[in-house]
C-alpha cells in the first residue's frame, strides 16, 4: 500500500508535470516489470533509469539530456528535492519488479491516464516547458 505522502506527492507534483508520453512509458515499464527501471540511482547504462529518469527522457524540456534528465526533471520541472522526495525514497526502498508495489503504483498511474483521456482537448494542457 502506498503511503498518503507518496500518493499526495504523485498527484500534486509528479503527475501534473508528466507528459503523456512519459506517463505511458512508465506505465508500460511497470506493467512489464521491466529491468530498464532502476532503483537506488537515477541511471546507469542507457537506457536504464528510475521513474524520474524515464519521465525526463519523455519531457520536452529535458528529453535532450541523458544521465541527468531525471534529476533535472525532478528539480526544475516538478520542483522537488531528490533527497526528500517521498516517491523517490519509496521507489528506492522497493525493487521495481516487486509486484505489490508495482500494482499500487500502477493504480495511481492508470487513474491519471483515465482522467487525461476523459478530459476534453481544451481542458488538457501539456506540461509546462522550462528551459534547462
Amino acid at each position: 500500500m502506498l503511503t498518503s505522502e507518496v500518493v499526495n506527492e504523485l498527484q500534486n507534483a509528479w503527475l501534473p508535470n508528466v507528459s503523456d508520453a512519459g506517463l505511458n512509458r512508465i506505465v508500460e515499464l511497470l506493467e512489464k516489470g521491466s529491468q530498464l527501471l532502476l532503483s537506488g540511482r537515477f541511471t546507469s547504462a542507457l537506457p536504464t533509469g528510475c521513474l524520474a529518469t524515464h519521465i525526463g527522457w519523455h519531457h520536452p524540456a529535458v528529453c535532450h539530456r541523458t544521465e541527468d534528465a531525471g534529476i533535472l526533471w525532478l528539480t526544475r520541472i516538478a520542483g522537488l528535492n531528490p533527497a526528500t522526495s517521498h516517491v523517490i525514497r519509496e521507489w528506492d526502498r522497493h525493487d521495481p519488479r516487486e509486484w505489490t508495489f508495482r500494482r499500487d503504483l500502477l493504480k495511481v498511474l492508470h487513474a491519471e491516464r483515465l482522467e487525461r483521456a476523459q478530459r476534453s482537448p481544451k481542458q488538457s494542457a501539456p506540461p509546462a516547458v522550462v528551459a534547462v
